[in-house]
Parts: C-alpha cells; sequence; structure tokens
C-alpha cells in the first residue's frame, strides 16, 4: 500500500478498530487514486487496506460514505495545520501569510491524496458537495476569527476560500501539485484585497 504522509493525513490512533478504519481510509485513497472513484470497488478498498469486506462493513455503509469519510479525515489534519501555523503574536496579515503557506505545502505533501479528495469527491454528487461545503465553512469560520468580523463578512469569507480552492484544483489540473505553496501570495492578496476592500 502506498504510504500516506502523515502532516497531511493522520487517519486516526494506531489501536484496535480505529486502526482498522484508518487503514480502510488509507485503501480507499490508494484504490481511488488507481482507478478512479467510479471503478473502484470495495473489494480492492479491502485489498489495499489488508482486512476483510466484514471489516469495512462494521465501518462504512458504502464506498461513497468512505470516500467522505476520508475527505473529512485530510481536511480537518490540514485545518489543524492552518491553525497551528497561526502566531497571535503578529498581525492577522502576517498570519494569514504564514498560515497559508503552511496549509497549502501540507496539501502538497500528498499529490495523489490531494486528486483524490480535490477531484473523486465531485463524483458522489449532492454528498460529496454538503461534505466539501461542511470543509469550506470550517475554513471560513477559522478565517473569521483570525482576521476579525469586523473586517470581513461570512460570505467573503466563504468567497475566498472558493476562490483558493479553484486555485487548488487548477493546480491539480496542471500537474503542480508540488509547488502549490506558489500560491500563497496570489491567495494571500485575494483575502487582503476583500479585507481592504
Amino acid at each position: 500500500m502506498e504510504a500516506m504522509p502523515s502532516d497531511f493525513v493522520t487517519l486516526e490512533p494506531e489501536t484496535g478498530v480505529h486502526q482498522h478504519r484508518g487503514r480502510l481510509l488509507e485503501g480507499m485513497a490508494v484504490a481511488v487514486a488507481q482507478k478512479g472513484y467510479a471503478e473502484t470497488t470495495i473489494a480492492d478498498i479491502v485489498r489495499e487496506a489488508s482486512v476483510s469486506r466484514r471489516t469495512f462493513y462494521e465501518h462504512f455503509a458504502t464506498k461513497a460514505e468512505c470516500l467522505v469519510a476520508l475527505y473529512e479525515a485530510a481536511s480537518h489534519n490540514a485545518l489543524k495545520v492552518l491553525r497551528g501555523a497561526v502566531d497571535p503574536r503578529h498581525d492577522w496579515e502576517r498570519q494569514v501569510e504564514g498560515a497559508l503557506r503552511a496549509y497549502l505545502e501540507c496539501m502538497a505533501s500528498n499529490p495523489v491524496l490531494m486528486r483524490t479528495l480535490f477531484i473523486e469527491i465531485l463524483h458522489l454528487g449532492v454528498e460529496g458537495l454538503a461534505s466539501r461545503r461542511r470543509v469550506n465553512q470550517e475554513i471560513a469560520d477559522y478565517m473569521l476569527e483570525v482576521v476579525g468580523r469586523d473586517k470581513v463578512t461570512p460570505e467573503l469569507a466563504m468567497a475566498v476560500v472558493g476562490g483558493i480552492n479553484e486555485l487548488v484544483l487548477q493546480a491539480i489540473e496542471d500537474g503542480r501539485v508540488e509547488r502549490l505553496s506558489d500560491l500563497t501570495p496570489t491567495a494571500a492578496a485575494l483575502l487582503k484585497a476583500v479585507v481592504h476592500r
């Protein structure tokens, strides 16, 4: 099985039932990266995870549920990196640049998983969109917390998150995932432009 870097996706504690769930999420990531979501079967996932089909169904009802769980686990870990990179001793503009760079570098650490999450999640339709919106809302809420609600509205914060997501998606499509941190100045400029409107 292809290793998943721990800085981007630390899936679950490595004990007991959590270990199986983490292995299933990793198995999903590898299988989808190899075959695409539509062609991936539960048999592929359990083979990559080295667990039984029964173990899969102890954790997930469907492969869609497994992909959503992978998307949310990886997204929460990237958000954790973003939070950890914020240094409240600095003004918000400097905090934003450092945090965005750390966030983008974290995502760039696993190009295969990035493609799986940003492209394949769209194959789930309403369910994938709902999951993506939940994660985007968490990021927008955190942006409001760091920048200040007096400087940016919730709607504009979400617009910035959406804009950054589109930049990341374009980089994935162009084969530039390893250089995601190059987007830092543009992403920071977008947020600053919104705040200083």
